[in-house]
């Protein structure tokens, strides 16, 4: 009986990966039916200059690739079919994934625009249902999404391993990777195949000799602690043998601000204006301690009787002012103005390690990012407010603050396939 039991649980698998094909391209032949299946390649902006920011399956045969020049990538293929990337699409396609998906099974945690993780419940957890639930989801992106955004499902007992099951096979793949199959079926795979493994660490493991999967595997928990020089040599040795250890410390779960109006601010302009100071000072914070947010809350209070109001808007992930901005004035030129207003907060929730995502670099956000580090020189000059956004004006006294980026990671080393 007791071998049974350690037979069964050595099949088991406790995590669903899934991660989406070639997405920004799937979102645009699924939104414009003249560019499915042909070449396509999604660009920050319409110039030869620029570099594809993704880049459908039919395109990958002719050497294109995400992070190629679109000026190659046309010489390559001559017959690709360039598109401006729209990221407020990509946003609202990513909500329909989370809700196809969680009509299916809960998702524990977002990890990027186009990748998940699920935890599948004790009864679902032999291989046979957890494939089911991995076509179930499938089907569900299809049914309630669209059928040309296909995704690779990758099922494991860890989510690491979740997470290379995923890679296995793409387009539209699932994998399953179980205890019983470990470590022999990770001997065929890349070392840079393994999440976390880039170019560097790569470099670092062949200076001591491990040059691939088997020899890592290999290794005793000692010596992947001394060859990660931290405590996370010891994680990696786990999660290579199927345990899951080790998921984040405690997060942050919020970052907001509220204010009580000066009595001489306490009108409609003044509220919104008190609005746009917090949520600078709210998205400073958010950069400077790592985070992007996926949602932000804003909410108004006013004197006497009168309803509190208040909007969740989501924001896909983002720690970027002017975005955030235009998600604030948005929802504020929507409401339905009411009374006197008293206070008025800002709340940036759905807080995710900004290293985590992987998020495109658009033309509008290397704008921003010139805009910004240009006020951040002449603030660092001439003092914390000498330069702001002309909507934060008579409002400086009243949160002051300096407004800083910080820099966005470029492209090449962050899109993944």
């Amino acid at each position: 009986m007791h071998h049974s039991s350690a037979t069964a649980e050595r099949s088991t698998v406790d995590w669903l990966f899934l991660d989406m094909n070639a997405y920004f391209a799937s979102v645009e032949q699924q939104r414009q039916p003249h560019l499915r299946g042909r070449p396509v390649a999604v660009v920050p902006t319409m110039t030869d200059r620029t570099c594809c920011i993704a880049v459908s399956y039919e395109a990958r045969p002719f050497g294109v690739k995400t992070g190629v020049n679109v000026g190659l990538a046309k010489q390559l293929c001559p017959d690709l079919q360039l598109v401006e990337g729209r990221h407020e699409h990509y946003i609202e396609t990513h909500h329909q994934i989370l809700k196809a998906v969680e009509s299916v099974l809960p998702i524990e945690k977002v990890c990027s625009i186009d990748e998940m993780v699920c935890p599948l419940a004790p009864p679902d957890r032999c291989p046979e249902r957890a494939e089911q639930k991995g076509h179930a989801v499938k089907q569900a992106i299809f049914d309630q999404v669209g059928p040309y955004l296909r995704c690779s499902v990758g099922l494991a007992p860890n989510r690491f391993l979740a997470k290379v099951a995923s890679n296995l096979q793409k387009p539209n793949g699932l994998s399953i990777i179980t205890r019983a199959h470990l470590p022999y079926r990770l001997h065929s795979l890349k070392l840079t195949d393994l999440p976390g493994i880039g170019r560097n660490m790569q470099r670092r493991l062949a200076n001591r000799g491990v040059t691939c999967t088997r020899q890592l595997c290999s290794l005793s928990k000692p010596a992947m602690r001394e060859l990660w020089n931290s405590v996370l040599g010891e994680q990696w040795w786990h999660w290579l043998r199927g345990d899951e250890i080790g998921e984040k410390p405690t997060k942050r779960q919020t970052i907001g601000h509220s204010h009580v109006l000066a009595p001489a601010l306490r009108t409609d302009d003044g509220a919104r204006a008190v609005l746009v100071r917090l949520l600078h000072k709210a998205a400073a914070r958010l950069r400077k301690e790592g985070y992007s947010a996926r949602h932000l809350a804003v909410q108004v209070r006013y004197l006497g009787e009168a309803p509190r109001w208040s909007v969740r808007v989501p924001v896909g992930y983002t720690h970027d002012t002017p975005t955030l901005l235009r998600a604030l004035i948005t929802a504020w030129d929507a409401r339905s103005p009411g009374g006197i207003p008293l206070q008025a907060g800002v709340t940036l929730l759905g807080l995710q390690r900004t290293s985590t995502l992987s998020m495109p670099l658009f033309a509008e956000d290397q704008q921003a990012l010139q805009a910004a580090e240009t006020m951040d020189d002449i603030n660092k000059k001439a003092g914390p407010n000498s330069l702001y956004f002309a909507s934060m004006h008579d409002t400086r006294e009243s949160a002051p603050m300096r407004i800083a980026f910080t820099r966005i990671p470029d492209i090449e080393s962050e899109m993944g396939g």
